[in-house]
């Protein structure tokens, strides 16, 4: 090693440190759709920019910073091309994560993290603070920020809801509820899987609409039903089993218990209440679940737990943990069944 060569371990902290610049410059890239208009090949900045109605030079800034950290290539003087990282960020990409990269860079999830002390100091989500209600009351009279929110939340479920729907054997369901699952992508993978399985989504009402597109679209109506409700309420009868795919972990333990009884009311002794979530493993190695947690913390004000958290929380809630079943994805399905009254 030269001598003046810092070392590696100083080098890696001050990439962390500096992460932050290179998610704005990812994000502002996804929100203008670059990597769409390189799709066909190479492009000038001068035509980038004329096309977006941005300052040229300042264009050109941002794609040379984020050509050096592998997004894009400028293939020859200001003419910049896809690498393969960059793939992802078209919205055509199989498994694309514009969407995601587009909400990571908003304001509205952005300005919390600038009060995480405020957070650990109080156990409390910064967001309420920032905003002066809860992200979910702010998605809802913001529909702007809720179509960018719901946008993320189906590219996240493309990554894993397959890996999701191959992990557990659903053969022995005769019908699935899914339990806050958005606009249905996770039960729409989990019917095609399944030919002889039924399906319920139960979710808000202004999220409804959008799951009856999808499942008419892909020829599902008549194997599932859309249902309108508040899952803090009551969960509808008529399922074998509920799904939840990253709905626990947006609350804490209090509320997410609440939910986890109505499930359990309306399946009965011996439902199935399966949970998508990522389980914190102990020790020091990388988990993304790591990281996550402390979005929740800020943001949702829920949290990512480790199996024995899971255990207890679906124990308050009159259900025991059976089996944890790893998936292809960093997602795992805990699987509980409902105790006797």
């Amino acid at each position: 090693m030269p001598e003046n060569t810092p070392p590696a371990e100083l080098m890696a902290l001050h990439d962390m440190i500096l992460g932050k610049w290179v998610a704005q410059a990812v994000s502002f890239a996804a929100k203008l759709g670059i990597a769409d208009s390189l799709k066909d090949g190479p492009k000038g900045c001068d035509e980038l920019a004329r096309m977006n109605q941005m300052d040229a030079d300042s264009l050109y800034r941002v794609l040379r910073a984020l050509a050096s950290v592998g997004v894009f290539a400028e293939v020859e003087d200001r003419r910049f091309a896809l690498t393969p990282t960059a793939e992802f960020l078209r919205s055509d990409a199989p498994g694309s994560l514009r969407a995601v990269a587009t909400m990571v860079g908003e304001d509205w999830t952005w300005r919390p993290w600038g009060d995480l002390y405020g957070s650990v100091k109080t156990g409390e989500r910064a967001f309420d603070r920032v905003f002066g209600m809860p992200p979910f009351e702010y998605l809802a009279k913001n529909p702007i920020a809720a179509t960018v929110f719901d946008e993320a939340m189906t590219g996240w479920s493309t990554q894993n809801s397959p890996p999701v729907a191959a992990a557990w054997d659903f053969s022995g369901i005769d019908t699935l509820m899914d339990v806050g699952g958005g606009h249905g992508l996770l039960l729409a993978t989990i019917l095609k899987a399944n030919p002889s399985l039924k399906g319920i989504l139960y979710e808000t009402p202004e999220v409804c609409e959008g799951a009856r597109e999808r499942f008419e679209a892909e020829g599902l109506a008549d194997r599932c039903r859309v249902v309108p409700g508040d899952f803090f309420e009551t969960v509808p009868q008529g399922a074998d089993a509920c799904i939840l795919k990253s709905v626990i972990h947006d609350w804490d333990d209090a509320r997410a218990a609440r939910i986890l009884r109505n499930c359990a009311r309306a399946l009965g002794p011996g439902g199935r209440v399966l949970l998508a979530e990522m389980v914190i493993p102990p020790g020091n190695d990388r988990h993304p679940g790591k990281l996550l947690d402390l979005e929740m913390l800020v943001l949702a004000g829920g949290r990512e737990r480790t199996e024995e958290q899971f255990r207890d929380l679906l124990a308050s809630a009159g259900i025991r943990l059976s089996r944890i079943v790893p998936t292809g994805s960093p997602m795992c399905v805990i699987e509980g069944v409902v105790d006797p009254a």
